[in-house]
């Protein structure tokens, strides 16, 4: 099954669209399947005294809250409706979260496939009974949350209409960057068992290999941010890939469901083959003339396997040998 790829651009064009359109060309020529942004007002979002968090502070300068920095990052509705008409053009998925109702029913309406829900709005319970209703495949995030938490977001989204199989859970770490031993992928099987719902994971490490163990435990959705430059200024800059490392990733998440495969146990093509050359036939192990009882002493196991299997091995003894055996000759029955 092809893992769905989302470069997450997020706010990493720091408010310049002219970012954004490069930052979808990298996703593009990358071989991701989805790039995606975050649409809001942050008149919407937070209040005007909100604090920022501490990676926030660390990776935006000198700004007195979040809704200062917020405001440089956002983008117009005009803005966003070019953005998804470029991604058209450049054979990639536009998609966008949506923070608000508002927010939400615009990219519906220029025509998102899928609705994400971040991790800090899975207890809004306003959006989510929105989200219900809408009628698009889910991507819930689940960063900062507690098990019974996502249970009662899943369970609200059902009771309200939503069908399973729309619904995807990431397992998620919201640090950005997030240090490998906060990863915890395992919680990632456990919802998967206990919702019966395809999950993946919403990476923020600064690694390949987290994705890429992700894949090989069943995840069905890669999420990445990824930026222009890790030194450039803006909150999550620090936590994202760079374009080579982006494509690097992916082409390694390609390579990682090449070798996970099918559940079906065969030779494969290139194994057929080998199969008479490195197996073994049932041979004579010195010469028996015709009509002799053959003995266990007779007989000996040697390549080429186009003979009969030594799995045959105890139907030959006591039987009459049909012909004259030289040694090493293949024994019929």
């Amino acid at each position: 099954m092809k893992t769905l790829i989302i470069a997450e651009v997020g706010v990493n064009h720091n408010g310049d669209i002219e970012k954004a359109k490069e930052l979808i060309d990298i996703a593009s020529e990358s071989g991701a399947d989805i790039v995606k942004f975050q649409t809001f007002k942050a008149e919407s979002l937070v209040t005007r005294d909100a604090p920022r968090a501490q990676y926030q502070i660390k990776n935006t300068g000198n700004l007195d809250s979040q809704f200062e920095m917020l405001k440089k990052l956002e983008l117009s509705k005009e803005s966003f409706v070019e953005l998804s008409s470029y991604c058209s053009k450049k054979r990639i998925e536009f998609l966008s979260t949506g923070f608000d109702k508002e927010s939400l029913d615009f990219l519906i309406n220029i025509g998102i496939k899928r609705v994400k829900i971040p991790s800090g709005e899975i207890n809004n319970l306003p959006l989510l009974k929105h989200i219900a209703g809408i009628g698009l495949p889910i991507i819930l995030s689940t960063g900062m949350c507690l098990l019974k938490e996502v249970e009662e977001t899943m369970n609200f989204l059902i009771k309200e209409g939503v069908e399973k199989n729309k619904i995807t859970i990431l397992h998620c770490t919201s640090q950005y960057p997030a240090p490998v031993e906060s990863v915890n992928l395992q919680a990632m099987i456990t919802m998967k068992e206990l919702f019966n719902v395809k999950v993946g994971y919403s990476d923020h490490t600064l690694n390949n290999e987290t994705p890429i163990a992700a894949v090989s435990m069943g995840a069905t959705i890669i999420e990445k941010h990824f930026s222009l430059s890790r030194s450039m200024d803006g909150p999550d800059h620090a936590a994202s890939l760079e374009p080579n490392e982006l494509k690097q990733m992916i082409n390694s998440i390609r390579t990682t469901e090449m070798l996970i495969g099918s559940d079906e146990k065969k030779p494969t093509d290139i194994e057929k083959d080998n199969i008479q050359v490195v197996r073994k036939s049932i041979v004579a192990k010195k010469n028996i003339p015709l009509g002799k009882y053959i003995e266990e002493s007779d007989l000996n196991t040697k390549r080429p396997g186009n003979g009969l299997s030594p799995m045959l091995w105890d139907d030959i003894i006591g039987t009459k040998a049909k012909r004259e055996y030289k040694e090493d000759d293949q024994i019929i029955l």
